[in-house]
């Protein structure tokens, strides 16, 4: 091989990866800008507005987790997002626990349930895999219904807020914001991780096609099972921490209403994008807290604007705005 072709090789290997590099470092940049955004934001508006918003984005974030790279539609999430509230609200009230160990106990039940679930569903498919998570998930409502513990329609109210770590006092909001971001973060960074290590990839391989990843040696119910409980994990870890903001628990946390409000999250925002749920997150609650006060009904709004993403944005808002960036960087 001449002098010339070496170079000539060199030169196109640099500028094949320049780009990867350029998006990589834009990356970057844009996740500080949104972190700085994320600590400045809560001086600007309501706290508890936006720690509603960044407990529902945690929720959608882990079902996105299920179902967008997975490809299992679950109608019973608000079971894990529900019951963890449950638990979570019990431990701080009742037993005096402190708030990390009462959210920690809430996610472990979380993710208890969530393998009882995922052992029971997790061999069927399509519809039927949904129609079993939806019938496990109203059979929680029911218990959370007739338990003593969960004190029926009521709910449990007045949950202390109490101090994280013996230092932090989240009855101040800024704190409990901080706290709850702290939350997002971690979990978002779980998701993050589980979505580019080899298990993610063998997740998306299931997603396409189950029977290759199968012919390839892969036990596919374990991938699922194990999907399925993080999933339920973090779902469970959102609950548990809206019950300590709200200081509530209550039925309307483990409806099917509540399952079907993060599916219309995800897909708003963008199924098997990592910033759609958030970004869908952020849409529904604004929504539901600024039209609550108007004379519309909220619910038709919700669903036409769904109805114009589903025309317009099939690919969810996050999916439409990367499949063009995508498109111009490819003409670039």
């Amino acid at each position: 091989m001449s002098l010339h072709s070496q170079s000539s090789g060199r030169a196109s290997a640099q500028a094949a990866g320049a780009p990867a590099t350029a998006g990589l470092t834009l990356a970057r940049v844009g996740a500080l800008v949104v972190l700085a955004g994320l600590l400045a934001v809560p001086f600007l508006l309501y706290p508890v507005f936006l720690m509603k918003v960044l407990c529902f984005a945690l929720f959608a974030c882990a079902f996105n987790l299920l179902i967008g790279f997975g490809g299992l539609l679950s109608f019973g999430h608000a079971a894990f997002f529900g019951s963890a509230a449950y638990v979570t609200a019990h431990a701080v009230k009742v037993w005096g626990w402190s708030p990390e160990l009462g959210i920690l106990l809430g996610t472990l039940a979380a993710a208890l349930l969530g393998l009882v679930f995922g052992i029971i569903a997790i061999r069927r498919q399509g519809i039927y895999f949904a129609m079993i998570t939806l019938a496990l998930s109203q059979m929680v409502y029911f218990l959370a219904l007739q338990l003593p513990f969960t004190h029926g329609e009521d709910g449990i109210q007045a949950v202390p807020r109490g101090v994280l770590f013996g230092v932090f006092d989240l009855n101040n909001p800024l704190e409990m914001y901080y706290t709850v971001l702290g939350v997002f973060l971690i979990g978002f960074f779980i998701i993050w991780r589980a979505v580019h290590s080899p298990f993610g990839q063998v997740l998306k391989a299931i997603r396409e096609n189950e029977a290759r990843a199968i012919s390839l040696g892969y036990r596919t119910d374990r991938y699922k099972l194990l999907a399925f409980v993080l999933s339920a994990t973090l779902a469970g870890l959102a609950g548990g921490t809206k019950a300590i903001v709200f200081q509530l628990a209550t039925l309307t946390d483990v409806t099917w209403q509540m399952s079907g409000e993060v599916v219309l999250m995800t897909l708003l925002g963008g199924m098997g994008t990592l910033t759609g749920p958030v970004i869908g997150a952020a849409l529904v609650v604004t929504l539901e807290n600024y039209l609550a006060a108007t004379s519309l009904p909220v619910p038709v709004v919700i669903g036409c604007i769904f109805v114009v993403c589903v025309l317009v944005f099939r690919r969810g808002i996050a999916g439409e705005i990367a499949a063009r960036f995508g498109k111009q960087s490819r003409n670039v």
